[in-house]
């Protein structure tokens, strides 16, 4: 691997660092607990758009555990990681057609991902009643997704990258 996609990498983990500590300090919204908009998949999107999807894998994933590790739990850990492998997935696949956009993409990362949350939430909980909860998920995901595509979209547009 080339040392300006290292670099390009490690800022990207950086940038997802930063987003997920910053985050991490936004008061929860309490009428739907849980609900994040999820800033540091704009690192992932965008990598995934500029350096492809493998780039994207390592990325996420190394975010999911570093975060765990710094600001969460070994049950942090494990949702997330169902979340970000179906998310990263369903964005992959998207991404590959070229039938959609970046938002589009987006969009479908942060639905997936909770439905990823969701579904690890069944199996470790052994009950499939927090099933009821996705339609909130699905719905914020949603949101997110599209705050999350917009702000990659201007980067994937605006930020040349020379390897």
């Amino acid at each position: 691997m080339k040392t300006g996609k290292i670099t390009v990498m490690a800022l990207a983990i950086a940038l997802a660092m930063v987003l997920s500590f910053v985050e991490s300090q936004i008061p929860a919204f309490v009428a739907v607990p849980g609900v994040k908009v999820g800033l540091a998949n704009i690192a992932v999107v965008f990598v995934l758009y500029k350096l492809g999807w493998k780039e994207a894998v390592v990325i996420s994933l190394v975010r999911v555990f570093m975060v765990s590790l710094l600001f969460g739990s070994i049950m942090s850990l494990f949702y997330s990681v169902a979340g970000a492998v179906l998310s990263l997935a369903g964005m992959i696949l998207l991404k590959k057609s070229g039938l959609f956009s970046h938002v589009a993409v987006s969009v479908a990362g942060g639905v997936l991902h909770n439905v990823g949350q969701i579904a690890m939430a069944c199996v470790i909980l052994e009950t499939n009643v927090i099933k009821y909860y996705l339609p909130f998920l699905v719905f914020s995901g949603v949101v997110a997704g599209i705050v999350v595509g917009l702000v990659a979209a201007v980067m994937i547009k605006r930020v040349n990258i020379k390897l």
